[in-house]
């Protein structure tokens, strides 16, 4: 799976679930979907992305943008 592939799938989950808290629980539950909208427009910007920097630091993503669950496998 590309990086850009699961920041997608994280920010469209994330908005779902704010979303279905508001309507549920507490209408506070909308921060977190604008949030999400916050954070991708700043890493538009910035070039800051959370998760990707997460997952550079777990050795799971390498140059090409392709996550390795579980880091890269070793070649034998």
């Amino acid at each position: 799976m590309k990086i850009d592939s699961l920041i997608r799938l994280l920010a469209g989950t994330v908005t779902l679930a704010g979303v279905a808290l508001a309507q549920f629980v507490s209408p506070w539950g909308f921060l977190l979907p604008a949030l999400v909208g916050l954070n991708l427009i700043q890493s538009v910007f910035t070039g800051f992305c959370p998760p990707t920097v997460i997952l550079t630091k777990l050795g799971w993503l390498d140059a090409d943008g392709i996550i390795h669950w579980g880091g890269p496998k070793s070649r034998r």
